[in-house]
């Protein structure tokens, strides 16, 4: 598409959307404080909370958890119902952000569809861990200690053993480690309250089994055309996800996917290593290096995301992945959004993006839409893949996410055109999925070392002991 269509992401303010966000936000500073300290702009602020669900099915409980939130007679439930209160109103925000996308992009989306919830399990896990939200709850990040943090470890063990409840286990995890890591919290100038409100929802509503709350899954065959990989680089985890055109083997609509793959690392593997973890995939990882499409067999898709399958894959011919967005990309239907996903900051829509100059709004990268700016996030480029800011800067053709933070659309990088040196160059998040291609950045990774290898001889040797 041409830059100038996105003009549309800027038709207006969305209505009640920046008061729906302003709702949402005084909730999550009285999580900073804690509610066993909550004053009266506090107990305000849940009240609002609960107006603003009043026209729907949760009104009663949230009004009743609001109540209780004044009188200090919280229990989980109450937590609970505020917590999908919360989710509700950042859901709401999600679908407003996302028709003003799809209108924009001449975009259709699938309905919704859901299977039935399963009756929700009574485990001690479960128990377990909505005792600790509770407790964490009361006291607000500004009152987290050792010893609060100490208690999340009995919960996250319990849960861990549960196959069904790994999800919560892995989310419990990451909220303790981030918390722990930001001790002492009550020093800190400013705390990312949106963020750890967001993980303490969703660990609340996890606990209370909306977990069941998925799209049904279905077997699916036809041929993958990758557009580009968001590469996402922890110091525990390296993952891959893939977005994707499937055209189905029956003929009919081609919808966009996901495929995401996942390998636990340490903080020592870092940028281009981080493939060598992958290795398990290697269809998938010839499939971005190559830029070639795949023709799968009865994967399973939930919604956009296809479970992945080595042996249900097979290379096909090459497939330039700009070629493939301007064909087909245009007349793609989209999956819908899960429940529990539905927030601001899960949108990542694929658009392919011409005819653009790239300018500079305040110290950042920006597409200029008549005028009016679309950033660049090149603060998201991997360290894995071969764009930088520079190429980004350079180009003219980009392959993208559209994304939604801290109250603007930005345009997330995954592939693109340029001239450098009156050379057109084209560039790919998974150009390295099979080793690295730039030598200058080969040259200093053999230099440095394959820690991959590395450690799994070191592993080996303890093994072997």
């Amino acid at each position: 598409m041409l830059a100038a269509q996105l003009t549309q992401l800027h038709d207006g303010a969305i209505p009640a959307l920046a008061e729906t966000l302003a709702v949402v936000d005084g909730a999550d500073d009285t999580l900073t404080a804690g509610l066993a300290r909550l004053d009266e702009p506090g107990a305000a602020a849940w009240a609002a909370l609960a107006g603003a669900v009043g026209g729907t099915p949760l009104a009663a409980r949230v009004t009743e958890a609001a109540g209780a939130v004044r009188t200090g007679a919280l229990t989980e439930d109450h937590l609970a119902a505020l917590a999908g209160a919360r989710s509700a109103l950042l859901g709401a925000a999600h679908d407003a952000l996302l028709d003003r996308l799809d209108t924009a992009l001449g975009r259709s989306r699938a309905p919704w569809a859901a299977t039935p919830a399963a009756p929700a399990a009574s485990l001690p896990a479960l128990a377990g861990a909505r005792a600790w939200l509770h407790e964490l709850a009361l006291a607000g990040w500004r009152g987290t200690d050792h010893e609060l943090l100490s208690g999340a470890a009995a919960p996250i063990e319990a849960a861990l053993a549960e196959p069904a409840l790994r999800r919560l286990a892995v989310l419990l995890d990451g909220l303790a480690a981030e918390l722990r890591a930001a001790l002492p919290v009550a020093a800190l100038p400013q705390v990312p309250a949106r963020r750890w409100a967001d993980l303490w929802t969703r660990a609340v509503l996890l606990s209370h089994g909306a977990h069941g709350e998925i799209a049904p899954g279905e077997p699916v065959s036809g041929r993958l055309l990758p557009l580009g990989v968001d590469v996402h680089e922890h110091d525990t985890a390296f993952q891959a996800q893939v977005h994707a055109l499937l055209e189905p083997a029956g003929g009919g609509t081609a919808r966009l996917v996901r495929v995401t793959v996942v390998a636990a690392k340490v903080a020592t593997i870092v940028g281009p290593a981080g493939w060598r973890l992958l290795e398990a995939y290697p269809i998938l990882l010839t499939a971005l290096a190559q830029r070639r499409a795949v023709t799968v067999t009865d994967l399973t898709a939930h919604g956009a995301d296809l479970r992945w399958a080595e042996e249900r894959a097979t290379l096909g011919e090459p497939a330039d992945p700009f070629a493939t967005a301007r064909v087909l990309l245009a007349g793609a239907t989209a999956a819908a959004t899960a429940p529990l996903l539905r927030h601001p900051a899960t949108i990542a829509e694929p658009v392919l993006v011409e005819g653009y100059t790239v300018r500079d709004d305040d110290g950042a990268p920006a597409l200029d839409l008549d005028g009016r700016p679309l950033r660049l996030a090149t603060g998201r480029l991997p360290a894995a893949g071969p764009l930088t800011p520079a190429l980004v800067a350079a180009s003219t053709a980009c392959l993208g996410l559209l994304r939604w933070d801290d109250g603007r659309w930005l345009l997330q990088p995954l592939a693109v055109r340029a001239t450098v040196r009156k050379q057109t160059v084209e560039a790919h998040n998974g150009d390295w999925a099979c080793g690295v291609t730039d030598p200058k950045t080969a040259k200093a990774e053999a230099k440095a070392g394959d820690a991959v290898a590395v450690l799994r001889e070191r592993a080996g040797r303890l093994l072997r002991r």
